[in-house]
């Protein structure tokens, strides 16, 4: 399956569609064919959130079962697009999904989805911004601040970044400790205003909205404190390691906060 290509990487953009010029001398449009174009333009603008939301719901489902990772490269009416660097990722509910806080801390913790639910929430609503140059604007996450998980399990002095693992298997991601203390990085439950789907990296996954979405790892499983920043999975195929959005791997994005 192609890689979550940090939700991203190289996916071609589909090419600007150019409106032809009418041929000299053409043949006149008649009145009938002309309302009849114009009702199902109407009818395809009605149309178009519903059709919009089916596709995407049709491309998560399915790049999920895609071995070759072709369904990642479709445009999706400029929503997400959804990646995955296995084959295959196992589900995770309320009956078996666990979150571990281990490393450099005095008190490792490990979460059920309850656990992390119980704990105050906070709602974020930020434009994504892909590594590739897909946008989705003004999107709502809600979860847990990684601030507050690391206050309760006692980071050591000795730290200075934590390492992101996911059931996944494969994927990782790190931050230096003072970028994941920041307010606006998320252990994340909810995406526009619905609990996380297994597409979407869920039931549980981390959020930091002003970076590009890479570092946004899906599938959380393990929060690692440690002393250095080690880095992550498209770190070490040629990403940036301090992803800033507009600042980093070459590219003048707006910000998207």
């Amino acid at each position: 399956m192609n890689p979550e290509r940090p939700e991203e990487r190289d996916a071609p953009e589909p090419a600007d569609r150019e409106t032809p010029e009418p041929e000299a001398g053409g043949t006149p449009i008649g009145r009938r064919v002309l309302l009849g174009t114009l009702g199902l333009g109407a009818l395809g603008v009605l149309a178009a959130p519903t059709l919009q939301r089916g596709m995407e719901g049709f491309l998560g489902s399915v790049s999920g079962k895609d071995p070759t990772g072709l369904t990642g490269l479709l445009p999706n009416g400029g929503g997400f697009r959804y990646y995955s660097v296995t084959a295959s990722v196992p589900h995770r509910n309320d009956t078996n999904y666990r979150l571990t806080v281990d490393g450099l801390v005095d008190h490792p913790k490990t979460y059920t989805l309850a656990d992390l639910r119980a704990l105050p929430q906070t709602r974020l609503v930020h434009d994504v911004q892909c590594v590739t140059g897909w946008r989705v604007p003004k999107t709502p996450f809600e979860g847990v601040r990684l601030s507050t998980l690391l206050d309760a399990a006692g980071v050591r002095s000795s730290a200075g970044a934590v390492r992101f693992t996911c059931f996944d298997g494969a994927y990782t991601e790190s931050l230096t400790l003072h970028q994941a203390r920041r307010a606006d990085v998320l252990v994340a439950l909810r995406m526009q205003d619905k609990p996380l789907t297994h597409d979407h990296g869920g039931p549980v996954r981390l959020y930091v909205a002003p970076m590009y979405f890479y570092k946004s790892a899906k599938w959380l499983s393990g929060i690692t404190v440690t002393q250095d920043v080690r880095p992550g999975y498209w770190e070490d195929r040629g990403y940036d390691v301090d992803a800033w959005v507009g600042r980093s791997n070459g590219r003048d994005d707006a910000p998207t906060s």
